[in-house]
């Protein structure tokens, strides 16, 4: 199975079968939004709706009929069973609603959350947005990265080269004060809240150039995203300047900034 996956993975075929995953999951999701959806509390205090469950029924069962026997990390499953002890060679890294107090609260800003690590390194990923029907991918390594409204074909999109007045996007959680203290360590001028993985994705199309994070993230939080990001010519790197890495233990990060040009 494991050349399967490679193979699908060099030619492109797989970010296009995630991408009709993730689209999928967004479908189930949307019923849901903005009408109601009762939230449950998980034992960190985060908020699950059926929204998150069924989306993530989706996924784990795609990805097993596609690629059956792939070690799957996924929110949902680790809040009801615990994380795996440690991580296989490849894995998939799953977020079937990343931002989901945003999702509760009507905001538009949620992503589904699908990535590929192989050795500690995301190797493909795709999140999508089901509130504004929007997909980005990574094409193939090296090959770039790409965009589509629902039912559309493909675009290719990149960083930007750092403008004059670099522009950071910020957690919508932070205070005014220490978004601006983080968008200042970065040379940023100005910044700009929103949730969840589309950070990556609008410094990933050129409309930002900076996402400094402090405090901790899962890693299905982070993946799919810098999978993009990295696709469109960017970098993500951890406290140590180094690139974020996956399959730690706990599966768990610490601080980063995502960079574009």
């Amino acid at each position: 199975m494991i050349k399967r996956l490679t193979a699908d993975l060099a030619s492109g075929a797989l970010t296009v079968a995630l991408a009709d995953i993730a689209e999928d999951a967004a479908r189930v999701i949307l019923p849901y939004w903005r009408n109601g959806v009762a939230v449950e509390t998980k034992s960190d205090d985060s908020p699950v709706t059926l929204a998150d469950q069924q989306a993530e029924a989706l996924i784990l069962a795609r990805l097993e009929a596609l690629y059956p026997g792939v070690q799957t990390v996924a929110e949902e499953a680790v809040a009801a069973n615990g994380a795996p002890a440690e991580a296989a060679d490849w894995f998939w890294l799953i977020d079937p609603l990343d931002g989901t107090r945003g999702f509760v609260e009507g905001r538009e800003s949620f992503t589904v959350n699908i990535a590929l690590v192989h050795a500690g390194a995301t190797v493909a990923g795709v999140v999508t947005a089901p509130a504004t029907q929007t997909t980005w991918r990574s094409v193939t390594p090296g090959a770039g990265a790409a965009r589509r409204r629902f039912g559309e074909g493909w675009q290719a999109i990149k960083v930007r080269d750092r403008p004059a007045s670099p522009m950071a996007v910020m957690s919508h959680s932070m205070t005014d004060a220490e978004a601006v203290r983080l968008a200042s360590r970065h040379g940023c001028v100005h910044w700009q809240g929103t949730d969840s993985s589309l950070k990556f994705c609008l410094i990933a199309e050129g409309r930002f150039d900076a996402y400094p994070r402090t405090g901790p993230t899962s890693e299905w939080d982070t993946a799919a995203g810098q999978a993009v990001l990295e696709a469109a010519g960017g970098r993500v790197m951890a406290e140590d300047g180094q690139t974020l890495r996956y399959g730690k233990p706990g599966f768990g990060n610490g601080g980063f900034v995502a960079l574009g040009g």
